[in-house]
């Protein structure tokens, strides 16, 4: 009788300290719930960086082609700044 509760009280203490272990993993300052929630801001962030990364490239080519092309300068006079050549006449076409 004192073997098996020995041998119970053993196997309870074992859990104990298993059940204690996973917790402190899990749930302690540095713990793995911790690392997911730091992982998946740095994928997020990550994504963000990239997206960015690509809109400056995309404002890098427009200064380029700004620079280079007569045609590109004319095209965002007209459009951003509503400009016109002398003796042109403008028509805008409302829709309702």
């Amino acid at each position: 009788m004192i073997s098996f509760n020995n041998k119970l009280l053993n196997r309870l203490i074992i859990i104990l300290i298993l059940l204690g272990s996973l917790a402190f993993l899990f749930f302690n300052e540095n713990g793995i719930l911790k690392y997911l929630k730091t992982k998946s801001e740095l994928e997020h962030l990550d994504q963000e960086l990239r997206k960015a990364v690509e809109q400056i490239k995309a404002l890098e080519r427009e200064i380029d082609s700004l620079k280079t092309s007569k045609e590109k300068i004319e095209k965002v006079a007209r459009e951003k700044f509503h400009m016109m050549k002398k003796n042109e006449k403008v028509f805008k076409i409302e829709e309702k």
